[in-house]
């Protein structure tokens, strides 16, 4: 008996241990939690969506989720070397706002001089720890040593694949200001961010960073928390209003109302990114199926629609390029009109749009 509990001792140690790790953030406290508290969309401990919404399915046990896991197609990765294009993204001229995407929801923005980065993930895995989640192959071509100095960087909310420790490291002494959704601000800080290099906003708070450029925090419908505790911390979209152009930022989101009033309070927009992968029948209200990715374009009433989100990592049982098929399929009946850039490649807002089917080669 005395065996059993000093092994159950070393293992519980173990993995206090293990969690104590950076990696794994810091939630709010001190006077960012008192804000996140007083925050209309915190309720009985957690940030809330706008719909009642369920992370997985009531019927969903994670004994079918591990048989479906093992059961998947074959054809969840590619079996070839994702292509790319080679762009100087420190010589990268933009009279007009030009996206280059890095590979699910990372992407660069450049407009005149400024250049923000959106949700960097370049460690080569989407995950605490390097075995899980690994990124496909060709699609770590940008080191982050390839990159300029940012201005502003944007954090739609605190999952992996969206905020990655490794990246951030190297990243946060070339980076004048990281935008995020409120309370995420903690992770950077502990991580070694300067609290006044960081602006945390509440769905519907704006901030006026220039004379020709604005933050707007929007809601999405997801779910946050990078450890066995979630909603601690904000998932957001956001329209950017820079240099005359109307973007939008989507984050990770379930299909809402909320694309509709977003549309109609802040629409039209030039351009939308939106996620169009790793959905799964288990978990149907935190992401959007490719045929809602398409209605939450013509919701946002934007005239172009960029799918992200995929063409990275394995993190459903889906296969890797049936997010894309699925969306164009849907956007050619819809006349949606769709940009599909190789990793690397520009799109400029209004001239550049790549339309290859480049997954299909």
């Amino acid at each position: 008996m005395m065996i059993i509990l000093i092994v159950i001792l070393a293992l519980a140690l173990g993995v206090y241990l293990f969690m104590q790790r950076p990696v794994f953030g810091k939630n709010p406290t001190g006077q960012r939690l008192q804000r996140v508290e007083q925050s209309p969309n915190y309720r009985d401990g957690s940030f809330q969506n706008l719909s009642p919404t369920e992370v997985l399915l009531k019927e969903t046990s994670y004994i079918k989720m591990l048989r479906e896991f093992f059961d998947k197609s074959e054809n969840v990765a590619p079996t070839k070397k994702i292509p790319s294009v080679q762009t100087d993204l420190n010589t990268l001229t933009a009279n007009e706002p030009t996206i280059v995407w890095f590979g699910h929801s990372s992407y660069m923005i450049r407009s005149k001089e400024l250049t923000l980065l959106v949700d960097p993930v370049f460690s080569g895995h989407a995950s605490p720890v390097s075995l899980f989640g690994k990124a496909f192959e060709g699609t770590d071509v940008y080191p982050v040593s390839s990159f300029p100095a940012i201005d502003i960087m944007v954090i739609t909310h605190d999952h992996y694949d969206h905020l990655d420790y490794e990246t951030i490291s190297e990243f946060k002494s070339k980076t004048k200001l990281f935008v995020t959704a409120l309370g995420v601000g903690e992770h950077l800080e502990h991580w070694g961010i300067p609290k006044e290099k960081i602006v945390e906003l509440d769905w519907w708070e704006e901030k006026q960073l220039s004379d020709s450029v604005k933050f707007i925090a929007t809601p999405g419908r997801h779910f946050s928390g990078r450890t066995f505790v979630r909603g601690k911390t904000l998932w957001a979209s956001f329209v950017l209003q820079l240099h005359g152009y109307n973007i939008f930022i989507g984050g990770d989101s379930g299909y809402d109302t909320h694309f509709k009033t977003i549309g109609e309070k802040y629409g039209p927009f030039h351009i939308a990114m939106l996620e169009a992968g790793q959905y799964g029948k288990n978990w149907p209200q935190i992401h959007m199926v490719p045929e809602e990715t398409v209605q939450a374009a013509k919701d946002l009433k934007t005239e172009v629609l960029l799918p992200v989100h995929w063409g990275k990592f394995v993190l459903a049982n889906h296969d890797w390029d049936e997010p894309i098929q699925r969306v164009m399929k849907t956007s050619k009946e819809q006349g949606q009109v769709v940009t599909t850039p190789k990793i690397g490649e520009p799109v400029n807002i209004i001239h550049i749009q790549p339309t290859t089917e480049w997954w299909n080669n």
